[in-house]
């Protein structure tokens, strides 16, 4: 009989995918067995096709208290990332051992089949310390890139509405990602920056289009770069759900982001990607691993007990421009 296991990840969008390489391992180690997952309602669709992934499921650690109550122990073992103790709870009545990290609550721990210590604050990399679960188990990494599924359908999708939203001669298409989330705002690179680096990519490329990512938080930004670029660029920020920007992400030529969780989704597909990231979480805590093309830029202070303080302008355009020019010299754009 196949095991089965259960992954219960509840996170924002970077940590739901920075999770997938544990995901990847436990199907490698475990031929045949069957995975489900649980993951926040609005950050479970970044999972949806994963070709190891049996189900996937809706959780959130307000709902978890209902749920589980019948049924029995339906897994052989669960693995929960996070401290959301309702989640752990949920899983100890679903699963027969439940692997975690070291939780708040002693009598929780006492009912884990493995207790896993977090590393250190800023020791190792993300997915590194998300891959410490399976490792309780003794199942070896089996790979570091993050995982996600474009599909035909998709695919179908972005070409189409590429061909009706922007111009035909759009060489390159580049994305862009102006913002991290609110909360992480030290992270964003001064729109003025984006502005000045696309000038000089369309004094190079006269034919360049740019494609604005984003959420709706940062509307002031994304509009302000919108009309400084006026018809070079077509502003999708707000307007797309999580799997329309990946479709279009994939068609563009290069990517231009700082550290969120879209940077992430593009790190899954194999186009040049030139990340942005700050000194506070540099990109050897929490950049693309395995990536054919990414080309990686940490602020100057970064590794040097940099704070939240820092600014992102302190990574000066000539730098980043710099960076584009080897990327598309490297990865030419594709022929349309």
């Amino acid at each position: 009989m196949s095991s089965c296991f259960l992954v219960i990840n509840v996170s924002r969008i970077g940590d739901t995918l920075l999770a997938t390489p544990a995901i990847r391992a436990i199907a490698t180690a475990r031929p045949g067995c069957v995975i489900d997952v649980l993951s926040h309602p609005n950050r479970a669709s970044i999972l949806r096709h994963l070709p190891f992934v049996r189900h996937l499921g809706e959780i959130d650690k307000t709902s978890a208290p209902f749920r589980g109550w019948l049924g029995g122990k339906v897994y052989d073992v669960a693995f929960v990332y996070g401290f959301d103790e309702p989640l752990v709870a949920y899983a100890l009545r679903v699963a027969r051992q439940v692997v975690a990290f070291r939780q708040a609550n002693g009598k929780l721990n006492a009912r884990l089949h493995r207790i896993v210590e977090p590393p250190a604050f800023q020791s190792e990399h993300s997915v590194l310390q998300l891959l410490r679960l399976p490792a309780a188990l003794d199942i070896p990494a089996a790979g570091l890139r993050l995982a996600y599924t474009v599909t035909p359908a998709e695919t179908a999708w972005a070409r189409q509405t590429l061909a009706s939203t922007s111009p035909p001669t759009r060489t390159p298409l580049i994305g862009l990602q102006v913002a991290s989330f609110p909360t992480k705002a030290y992270r964003d690179w001064p729109v003025e920056s984006f502005m000045a680096l696309c000038d000089r990519i369309r004094l190079r490329w006269p034919e360049a289009h740019f494609l604005i990512f984003g959420g709706s938080e940062e509307r002031r930004r994304t509009e302000a770069l919108k009309s400084h670029l006026d018809a070079a660029a077509t502003l999708h920020a707000g307007r797309l759900s999580l799997r329309e920007t990946v479709a279009l992400m994939n068609e563009t030529d290069l990517y231009v982001g700082v550290d969120t969780g879209p940077t992430h989704l593009m790190s899954t597909l194999d186009i040049p990607l030139v990340g942005l990231y700050h000194g506070f979480s540099p990109s050897r805590l929490i950049g693309p691993l395995e990536h054919p093309c990414a080309y990686l830029i940490d602020h100057p202070l970064a590794d040097q007990n940099c704070s939240t303080e820092a600014s992102m302008a302190d990574i000066a355009v000539d730098r980043v421009w710099r960076t584009v020019e080897r990327a598309l010299a490297e990865h030419p754009p594709r022929l349309r």
